[in-house]
């Protein structure tokens, strides 16, 4: 079987975990793939991804060219290329294509959150996730709460295929130095309540004079008002902005991290917070779903919208009450088996067209 894989939306350093999870998905398939060829279709900025690449002639930071592209050449491109069944990785499929497609969708906050999108923007993913979905022979969920809302909003079962977590994470947690900073590793969008954690912080600080915060991660829609909270509560010497970074500098970060903190307001699967507790690293996070699901018992929990309780839970973890299990229990989690459930989806959607 001749797998192809759109990736067309990547724009490295610029989509956040779902680059992580693509990277590493694409080889981890490539190991596992025993039989079938995988085609990688990327763009300009992304160049070679996998074993074998199709650098395609657009720029996904150019958001309408890179979809006119997708809808109306990549259909094309896929029949010279005899592929039989496309993965999208990425919300979004070909909807002219005439071959199987699987598309895995890592949430629904279009639907759940609109407020948090420009308002130019909730017009593409509104019309153009529901038509995938409904193109798409099989979907894939990232969580159990992205499966439950695919089936609430688009009536479309799902499979759970959980992330993985990266080998480097484990090594961490064998030889952790821990400093004198938490670590918040985010994207700064509204959902991630990054100025709320700030607030907090300065409260923690008070108590902690020695104590700093690093964050990590993409410029997002509420970089500026994270800027000026910084400096309206004077952190501008505790706050430490390191933007997107490799991920071997990411990975000495959570070894030398004193703690972790994620105090999101939406998520579709929450893999910072399995990268934690893979490396060892004392965790707090936000008691919402799939967050809860993921990491009860093994980090501690606090209402993301309560400032109290997330101080409070801060405060446990610098006292060392955070669970210390989660190394262990990360270990279920791994690339391999959501490439070979990822395999499996796509082997039996191939059937499905092969039968009708």
């Amino acid at each position: 079987m001749r797998i192809g894989v759109n990736a067309l939306y990547l724009i490295p350093g610029g989509v956040g975990g779902t680059e992580t999870y693509l990277r590493c998905l694409v080889a981890a398939m490539e190991k596992a793939a025993a039989g079938h060829e995988i085609l990688v279709f990327t763009n300009r900025e992304t160049g070679a991804l996998g074993a074998r690449s199709l650098v395609q002639p657009v720029r996904a930071q150019v958001r309408p060219w890179r979809i006119l592209y997708e809808q109306s050449a990549l259909p094309f491109v896929l029949a010279r290329h005899k592929a039989d069944v496309l993965l999208n990785p990425g919300f979004t499929a070909p909807l002219a294509a005439r071959i199987p497609q699987v598309t895995v969708f890592h949430d629904l906050q279009h639907m759940r959150h609109p407020e948090y999108f420009r308002w130019f923007d909730l017009p593409f993913w509104r019309l153009l996730l529901r038509a995938s979905a409904s193109r798409s022979t099989r979907l894939i969920a990232v969580s159990e709460a992205t499966r439950q809302d695919l089936l609430h909003f688009y009536g479309r079962e799902s499979m759970v295929i959980p992330h993985g977590v990266e080998e480097g994470f484990f090594a961490a947690a064998a030889c952790r130095e821990p400093a004198d900073f938490l670590l918040y590793p985010s994207t700064t969008h509204p959902h991630k309540n990054h100025e709320r954690l700030l607030r907090v912080f300065a409260r923690l600080r008070r108590e902690h004079p020695r104590l700093r915060l690093v964050l990590t991660g993409v410029q997002g829609f509420s970089e500026d008002r994270v800027r000026s909270a910084i400096r309206e509560l004077q952190l501008e010497d505790a706050v430490e902005r390191r933007g997107w970074i490799p991920r071997a500098e990411l990975l000495e970060l959570y070894r030398r991290a004193l703690g972790f903190v994620y105090p999101s307001l939406f998520e579709g699967f929450g893999m910072p917070v399995l990268e934690a507790l893979a490396a060892g690293v004392p965790a707090a996070c936000s008691a919402i779903e799939p967050l809860r699901s993921l990491a009860a018992g093994h980090a501690l929990l606090f209402d993301p919208c309560d400032e109290q309780s997330m101080l409070d839970a801060l405060r446990r973890l610098l006292a060392g009450e955070a669970p210390r299990t989660g190394a262990e229990y990360a270990r279920r989690f791994t690339w391999g088996r959501a490439a070979a459930l990822t395999l499996e989806v796509l082997e039996d959607a191939y059937r499905r067209k092969s039968s009708s």
